[in-house]
């Protein structure tokens, strides 16, 4: 089966009639049947580390619309939570977590080969998912990016600018680049553990990479996954790695040959065109239509969806969006992409 599973193929070089189809945020707010357990579990972080019902909102998009991959219900911060930050979420504002700031914050902190006792119940939906999707569905794992990730841990919240992260790594490099560290041995085990529990896919999200220029996309961005990508395809080596850098402009170019991943997803920030031409000549790519299109449909959201599709055309190509779907989505819209991408 695994041999025609469509996004599996696309990832291993093969060029589609239709390219396969899933959505960042795939499960979320913008469903009800999401909302509806989201309140039976209680709050988000509940939902999250509820395996039962963190596989039923994996599954609500697989049910509703027949994308051809699912991805795991989770948090990019469950990880530092897992090393053993406090970690929070205020309604209407997002995450919250102590800060890692000084040596003796970092210190605090538990090794890597310490997570699996907090992130055990995430490892269970996979194993519930691997079960319960469809065969011709594939199983997406994913994990934050190192940068991305502290950027949460040295700021304690989201941030416009990443502004404090940036900060710290040019004031005390010496720190920053021992959380980077732990922060790359907890992304492999945590992935690595993801596909013994069953995940066919993982994906490597860098959120906020757009905000490091220069050398530091290198030092920050792109060796980090490198390493994890180098160290994952050494425990399993058939297990194909999506790499998203969001924002990277022009440094989308060779990303994928220079990390090992097996595939490059495109934020809505760069056309297909340029895309087709500078990213896809090495390989897979994902995306990347805007995440407006889901809310504002009409001919526009047909039209963008097909110079996407026809872009791409020429090589392999998972469809996506730039970004996740947010909250305003009409669910119609969703499906008016996907018979557009399927030609219905």
């Amino acid at each position: 089966m695994t041999q025609s599973k469509k996004i599996l193929r696309a990832l291993a070089g093969e060029t589609l009639d239709t390219p396969p189809i899933w959505m960042m945020r795939q499960a979320g707010r913008y469903l009800p049947e999401y909302r509806a357990t989201r309140s039976q579990a209680g709050d988000f972080l509940s939902l999250c580390y509820n395996s039962e019902l963190a596989a039923e909102v994996t599954l609500q998009p697989i049910r509703r619309y027949g994308f051809d991959a699912s991805i795991l219900f989770a948090d990019i911060l469950l990880l530092p939570q897992a090393l053993g930050a406090d970690l929070w979420f205020v309604t209407g504002e997002g995450p919250r977590l102590s800060t890692i700031q000084t040596q003796e914050d970092f210190d605090k902190l538990k090794s890597a080969s310490d997570i699996d006792e907090v992130l055990n119940p995430i490892y269970e939906t996979v194993r519930i998912l691997s079960r319960e999707l469809p065969e011709e569905t594939t199983l997406i794992g994913f994990a934050g990016a190192p940068w991305t990730v502290a950027t949460y841990m040295v700021a304690g919240r989201g941030t416009p600018d990443q502004g404090p992260a940036h900060a710290l790594k040019d004031s005390n490099p010496a720190l920053f680049d021992q959380i980077i560290e732990r922060l790359i041995e907890g992304t492999i085990d945590y992935l690595s553990r993801q596909i013994d529990a069953g995940a066919e896919v993982v994906k490597l999200f860098d959120s906020w990479a757009g905000s490091l220029k220069g050398a530091d996309f290198d030092r920050y961005a792109l060796e980090p996954a490198k390493k994890i990508i180098a160290a994952l395809k050494a425990r399993h080596p058939n297990v194909p790695v999506i790499a998203f850098p969001r924002g990277a402009g022009e440094r989308y170019i060779g990303f994928g040959q220079a990390t090992g991943a097996d595939c490059v997803a495109l934020d809505d920030g760069v056309t297909p065109v340029w895309a087709a031409e500078h990213v896809q000549k090495d390989g897979c790519v994902q995306g990347n239509l805007k995440s407006s299109h889901m809310v504002t449909g009409g001919q526009a959201l047909i039209d963008e969806t097909r110079k996407i599709v026809d872009a791409f055309g020429k090589g392999p190509h998972i469809f996506n969006l730039g970004h996740g779907i947010t909250p305003d989505a009409d669910p119609e819209n969703v499906q008016l992409m996907i018979d557009t991408v399927r030609g219905k």
